[in-house]
């Protein structure tokens, strides 16, 4: 989508349609801009705020012609709530909503309007952020292999409208940051959306390829053989019940200037693009859906794009372990034992645990980088969904100050974690009587157990799991910028994360 940003009055600008804040402790008084709308539109808001029953409340929208009295034809008011209550996600969501209603028109432009004094001191740039992810998240379809694109009309065309010139510098680059980390998240949603048929391992490793050949990223992509010769057996364990070829992308994003080198960070996401749970096999009802097993290799991927994009002074490794999980002649059994790269055994105890599998030599291989931290994303337990269900990211790690650092970007985007402890009173589970570990700890603590097993690969380095398992994918729309399906959870926490590591401003 176009984004423009542009500096005018609400009373004099001109387009289709204008989304406008209204607050429900303020309604038409005072000097704001639904007082003055209210003016010019010689009391109509009021009239209509009236006999629609409209009061303001969040989430609560009025659509309404001008009769050409201003130069928009329709305006749309988004109830906020209480001015005192209004956040950076409460305006992502009611632009959304706002945004949704304006898609069922069948129009190809919006305007948004930016009030600079909407969150006070937060700034007009994290206004405009906001605005421009929640139009850009809440419009998002998956429609690529539908064959009817007869009624698909699509907002193609946004102006941001803020009407202090001295402003429009801000404006701007909040629109812009907003719109490079919501196609980010977008792009993390298509890829697992993606049929596994067509997303399989060689597509992601084509779609890091283009990455790095868009950015001047660097990129290594090991086959079979070169990944078993490596050592990663705990990985090639899982790829050899597939005839899928499998991919271990390392994708490197050198950012930082030649004379401010550091340490880089290294993200790595679970990439299993189709797991049927190999012997152990799961069951039939939704499988379809392990599709999206990937998410998290798909977020790292999301990530890359958008820190190219904002040309972020730092160096970063992705890190993506992909294959498929399938049960075959050549699969691997309950009670086999496998090598890790790290020189630890495993004994896998279940099947459909591969995540772990994979995860262990892809952040054994990370610790090469010597990396200043290491944080890793997946679709790991079905436990975390059960503790945590759809609102929270599970988070663990050896780190303190890094898992202050990243529950924080969360906070701040509204992708929230919640910390579970890695004591040693649960080793005991994941010990196994014949190796060095075994791959699941039984029902107890399922979604810590795994932490555990991940954390024997990390060495001294800080690192932090994210378990992204209840939060990457809806059955139903979470709210208006969060449709069913694929959510691309991630991207912003990880993006914010990163940008508070430079001297950028975070959002």
């Amino acid at each position: 989508m176009e984004i423009d940003v542009k500096s005018a009055s609400l009373n004099t600008a001109a387009g289709a349609v204008c989304l406008v804040a209204y607050f429900e402790d303020e309604g038409i008084k005072g000097k704001g801009p639904i007082a003055s709308l209210n003016r010019v539109l010689g009391g109509q808001i009021k009239m209509l705020t009236s006999s629609e029953k409209f009061s303001g409340k969040f989430l609560e929208t009025l659509l309404m012609r001008t009769g050409g009295k201003i130069g928009f034809d329709r305006l749309v008011l988004l109830g906020l709530g209480k001015r005192v209550d209004v956040t950076e996600d409460r305006l992502r969501q009611s632009v959304g909503k706002g945004a949704t209603l304006v898609q069922t028109m069948g129009l190809s432009e919006i305007t948004l309007h930016c009030d600079a004094k909407m969150l006070g001191k937060a700034g007009v740039e994290i206004l405009a952020q906001s605005l421009v992810e929640g139009l850009l998240l809440s419009l998002y379809r998956f429609d690529r292999l539908k064959t009817d694109q007869k009624n698909s009309t699509k907002i193609t065309r946004c102006t941001v409208l803020v009407e202090d010139a001295k402003a429009l510098a801000a404006t701007e680059y909040g629109a812009v940051r907003g719109k490079v980390i919501a196609e980010g998240v977008c792009y993390t949603r298509d890829l697992c959306t993606m049929p596994s048929n067509m997303a399989t391992p060689t597509y992601l490793a084509n779609e890091a390829t283009q990455i790095a050949e868009s950015s001047g990223m660097s990129i290594e992509v090991f086959e079979r053989d070169e990944i078993e010769s490596m050592g990663m057996g705990a990985y090639a364990a899982v790829a050899q019940g597939t005839d899928e070829p499998p991919k271990f992308i390392v994708l490197q994003y050198h950012g930082a200037a030649k004379g401010r080198k550091k340490k880089p960070i290294v993200l790595v996401g679970k990439a299993v693009t189709f797991d049927t749970g190999g012997i152990s096999l799961k069951p039939g009802a939704n499988m379809e859906q392990m599709k999206y097993d990937m998410a998290g290799g798909a977020t790292v991927l999301g990530v890359m794009k958008a820190v190219a994009a904002l040309k972020l002074p730092l160096d970063i490794v992705a890190i993506l372990p992909a294959t498929d999980n399938m049960p075959s002649g050549k699969a691997i059994h309950p009670g086999d034992v496998v090598t890790s790269l790290s020189g630890k055994t495993i004994e896998i105890i279940n099947t459909d645990a591969e995540g772990r599998l994979c995860l262990a030599d892809a952040l054994t291989y990370g610790t090469r980088f010597k990396p200043a931290a290491m944080i890793n994303l997946a679709t790991l337990t079905g436990a975390c969904v059960v503790a945590l269900g759809q609102h929270a990211m599970g988070m663990m790690g050896n780190n303190p100050a890094l898992l202050k650092k990243v529950q924080a970007a969360g906070e701040a985007v509204s992708e929230r974690t919640w910390e579970l402890p890695l004591w040693d009173t649960y080793q005991n589970q994941i010990e196994s009587p014949v190796a060095d570990l075994q791959n699941v700890g039984g029902r107890g603590a399922g979604t810590i157990t795994a932490g555990l097993f991940l954390k024997a690969f990390v060495g001294d380095v800080p690192w932090v799991h994210l378990d992204i398992a209840g939060t990457s994918w809806y059955n139903d729309g979470r709210h208006p910028y969060v449709p069913k399906g694929a959510s691309g959870v991630g991207v912003r926490l990880l993006v914010h994360y990163l940008t508070t590591l430079t001297d950028r401003k975070p959002r």
